[in-house]
């Protein structure tokens, strides 16, 4: 008698297994192609940034250096100055507009109250208003006063541009907020400062990222605010990537250009986790 060798069989329950549904697999499709479609343009970008010499019809540059590069981090270029400058202005536009969206976002977000539409059409009008026509009736006001060519100067114009966007992004916020569990911390003794530090704050900070990145990217890419308020003495990288275009020099436009998406994709990656899943609880924003 042949003895029978038993083979274990696996049982598939229904929890271990993994099916990928139609819509989520189309998700991941559009995801991926918006990111491609995204990265695409810089691929030329970064070929440009270390060819030396690329004549058509190549398809690839004959040479690559860092010749580029050298002279971008080099004094001459004022690469560097622009950056910390924008850096700063940035980082100061985006305090000041979430010192100004929160509390907007709250009373527009959670209270009805008589003039409502007329406040969010006054705080959205900038953005109406072509920004040349404003700047310049600023920019007058600004000389009389000693705020033109300063950063605290392009800092306060840029704001004009981002104040809207955080306010909406913050009202979207506290549309869908529950001021209830504010009412149960005051009932156990809690100021108002705890209560904001550890109910109000953890419950909109991802909201509060999302208005953060807008306000940062937007005054990040300020090119007529800064060139008409800075008067050519407040550098950043969008006004050097301009004034090089216009030279016809394609590899160190190539790089400035790699230099002035740099924080905008930074940005974008590090804030990312609270851009998607049960942290992107935006609302209206729909994101």
């Amino acid at each position: 008698m042949s003895e029978t060798t038993l083979i274990p069989i696996p049982i598939v329950t229904g929890k271990s297994r993994k099916t990928i549904k139609p819509l989520r697999l189309i998700s991941y499709l559009i995801m991926v192609g918006m990111v491609i479609g995204s990265l695409l343009p810089l691929v030329p970008i970064i070929i440009w940034a270390f060819g030396f010499r690329w004549l058509y019809p190549s398809m690839l540059p004959s040479q690559f250096s860092l010749h580029a590069w050298d002279y971008v981090f080099s004094s001459n270029s004022r690469a560097i100055e622009a950056t910390t400058n924008g850096v700063l202005i940035a980082v100061i536009v985006t305090l000041l507009s979430l010192g100004i969206g929160i509390p907007a976002g709250r009373a527009l977000g959670l209270y009805k109250f008589r003039g409502k539409q007329l406040v969010q059409f006054l705080i959205l009008a900038p953005e109406i208003v072509p920004g040349f026509a404003v700047v310049m009736g600023i920019h007058i006001l600004f000389l009389k006063i000693g705020l033109a060519s300063t950063l605290i100067g392009v800092a306060l114009v840029h704001l004009i541009g981002t104040t809207p966007y955080v306010v909406l992004v913050m009202t979207s916020i506290f549309a869908n907020y529950q001021p209830e569990f504010e009412e149960q911390a005051r009932t156990l003794g809690a100021n108002p400062i705890q209560i904001f530090l550890h109910v109000t704050f953890p419950a909109i900070f991802p909201g509060t990222i999302v208005a953060t990145m807008f306000a940062f990217i937007i005054s990040w890419d300020q090119y007529i605010t800064t060139l008409l308020i800075g008067g050519g003495k407040v550098v950043t990288v969008p006004l050097l990537l301009v004034n090089f275009a216009s030279g016809n020099n394609n590899p160190i436009t190539a790089a400035l250009c790699l230099l002035f998406v740099a924080p905008t994709i930074i940005f974008l990656i590090v804030s990312s986790r609270y851009l998607t899943g049960e942290n992107a609880t935006l609302g209206g924003v729909g994101i």
